[in-house]
């Protein structure tokens, strides 16, 4: 991803300090373009937890490079395999719905095992940042040939996609899940245009997916979240694409609340609803999205107060009652019956157990 014509991932390690990892902190944007330096597993837990970044793939990546600051931590520790292992639940702790982070610090613990090589775990972490990234550009391509299709069909007319929350490149390493497919038709010259929700309480889209499509020069409308159905109901949607913090091997998806409506409003209106996800976000364990996903419920200030700019300083100010008590629910769940299908690193397949089985076969057992 570019940035003023730069381009950036979202985690690296800071090429001036082997020992800290560097992010771009999220909660600045779209204001402000800041780097912020991260050099303890304390310090990665929160910009987890509290968001200085956020996104499936990316909170996956930050878990590993989190593992990799554990691993020189852990140096001058009497028992090493108990420092590690208590900073892999530290780091578990701080995101409970997105499978990626548990797999990926599952996967660091594997490979640091009892080495204290701090060089191999380095490799371990930027192993699991460059498969993030690449899984998203081939979703991309996979993702492409919808989007090819629907222009195809409307002559070469724009093609307007409905998108939920952030499932772009500041979501993931690079590329994004949900936004890849529009970004690789829009670099094809193909007339896209994109609907972003606000995404409320956090307002990921309207402060970061519109921001990324900017930076890109991609056509795009910030729409209130309850807007969707009825943009549907006019014929103003052709595609729905949306990303995933964790879906079963049955196709049943956790995503930003306020997905599941998404889903059932295309299904009314007769819209295809895709979900794009690297097989990292899949959970090969689980089957029942509804009664096994763990569904985080967050601080209802998130609720209660708004972040805007006012006099060139980013402000927060109070929206409800002061005593109001918010149920602030992170993520719902939208059964495999209403998605179309899923894209992922491998193509596309169905939302079930068996397609996903079929582009998956070693997960078959």
């Amino acid at each position: 991803m570019n940035v003023n014509g730069k381009h950036y991932r979202t985690i690296w390690l800071n090429p001036d300090n082997k020992k800290s990892i560097q992010i771009i902190d999220q909660r600045k944007l779209p204001f402000y373009f800041e780097i912020e330096t991260i050099s303890t597993v304390k310090e990665m837990c929160i910009a987890i937890k509290d968001m200085h970044l956020r996104g499936a793939g990316l909170i996956g990546a930050a878990g590993s490079y989190g593992m990799y600051l554990a691993s020189i931590e852990a140096q001058n520790e009497t028992n090493f395999i108990k420092a590690i292992e208590k900073s892999a639940s530290l780091l578990k702790a701080t995101r409970p719905t997105a499978v990626n982070l548990t797999w990926a610090v599952d996967l660091m613990l594997k490979n640091i095992g009892t080495d204290k090589n701090i060089q191999n775990a380095l490799k371990s972490a930027e192993a699991i940042a460059n498969q993030d990234a690449e899984a998203c550009r081939l979703i991309g391509e996979h993702g492409l040939s919808l989007i090819r299709e629907i222009s195809y069909k409307k002559n070469g007319e724009t093609v307007n996609i409905l998108t939920h929350c952030n499932a772009g490149w500041l979501a993931f390493v690079d590329y994004g899940s949900a936004t890849a497919p529009i970004y690789a038709a829009f670099d094809k010259d193909i007339d896209v245009h994109v609907w972003v929700d606000e995404t409320r309480p956090r307002n990921q889209g309207a402060r970061l997916t519109s921001w990324e499509l900017e930076q890109h020069g991609i056509k795009h409308t910030v729409i209130p979240d309850n807007t969707g159905g009825y943009l549907m109901q006019k014929g103003m949607v052709d595609l729905v694409i949306v990303g995933s913090d964790r879906t079963t091997k049955t196709g049943d998806v956790a995503n930003k609340i306020g997905t599941y409506l998404k889903a059932l409003a295309a299904k009314d209106n007769d819209i295809p609803f895709y979900v794009a996800l690297p097989s990292s976000t899949i959970d090969w364990k689980m089957e029942d999205g509804l009664k096994e996903i763990p569904i985080e419920k967050r601080n209802q200030q998130e609720i209660s107060h708004i972040e805007g700019v006012y006099k060139d300083k980013i402000v927060e100010v109070m929206i409800t009652p002061e005593r109001n008590v918010g149920g602030n629910y992170g993520f719902d769940i939208t059964p495999a019956r209403l998605v179309s299908g899923l894209i992922t690193e491998r193509g596309i397949c169905k939302a079930n157990k068996e397609s996903i089985l079929n582009l998956y076969p070693e997960h078959d057992n």
